[in-house]
């Protein structure tokens, strides 16, 4: 029973995430691919707003997933006999919703403070992290940086039950982890690493800079723009981490490569 409704709040988490990662190739890749062919933004003010808005929140609410699935593990493995109620399906559901509207509500400040601007250097709209140095000090702390650190105590947790139960530490009262719970955690702790390495420059950047306006100066254009698209590649990254370490993704992946292969033969 707890098998199941853990499989299933694992899902929805994950489920939401990739809604998250597909947010920005639907309409916000599309306008910065319009952007760099005409070495600039031809789609108007309103178009800017939308796209700045939805990759706002494609970045968000993937770091709001991944915390919700740190702490879905961390109860799951670490506190099983109470994981049934705290997610049961009605309760991982509200969960979700609740991602959601935190990462809505993350957003909206940015149309008070006119962040959301064009910025030629990426050719996209998105957060200008001069706009104001309290806000986006505020933005990183919030974003990254408290996420960053609550995922970080939940996997940690969970890592330091993992190897008591691998060392086999109190014997006669160590919890069980089964093989493919820990596959789960480990892919999961690989979309977490993976976030935190892609996004923690171009986060430091913003942070060193709104500390101390003099460093904007000091530092190269090439360094920020390799950090932007490195953080916006990560979008990219989790299904390939997903196919790489899950039985189940690289099975689906094969049946959808066959199916596309036969349909064009």
């Amino acid at each position: 029973m707890v098998g199941a409704a853990a499989l299933h709040a694992g899902n929805a988490f994950v489920v939401s995430l990739a809604f998250a990662d597909l947010v920005v190739a639907i309409y916000p890749y599309p306008l910065v691919l319009t952007a760099i062919f005409h070495d600039g933004w031809i789609a108007g003010y309103i178009h800017c707003q939308i796209s700045g808005f939805l990759m706002g929140l494609s970045v968000i609410g993937s770091i709001f997933n991944i915390t919700g699935i740190a702490i879905n593990r961390y109860c799951y493995i670490c506190h099983s006999l109470k994981y049934d109620k705290l997610f049961s399906n009605s309760n991982t559901m509200c969960y979700v919703v609740l991602v959601w509207v935190l990462t809505i509500l993350a957003i909206v400040p940015n149309w008070f403070v006119e962040s959301l601007q064009y910025d030629p250097r990426v050719y996209s709209c998105t957060f200008a992290q001069s706009v104001s140095s309290l806000y986006t000090i505020t933005v990183v702390v919030v974003h990254f940086i408290l996420p960053i650190g609550i995922v970080s105590y939940c996997y940690l947790r969970i890592w330091i039950l993992v190897i008591q139960v691998r060392r086999r530490v109190k014997p006669d009262t160590r919890p069980k982890i089964n093989p493919h719970d820990l596959r789960n955690f480990l892919t999961m702790f690989v979309v977490f690493v993976l976030f935190a390495v892609c996004w923690a420059p171009l986060n430091l950047i913003g942070l060193a800079v709104a500390l101390d306006s003099r460093l904007s100066w000091a530092i190269p254009e090439w360094l920020f723009t390799a950090s932007y698209f490195m953080a916006y590649f990560n979008s990219c990254l989790n299904a390939v981490v997903y196919g790489a370490l899950n039985h189940n993704f690289r099975k689906e992946y094969k049946r959808i490569v066959l199916i596309i292969f036969k349909f064009h033969c």
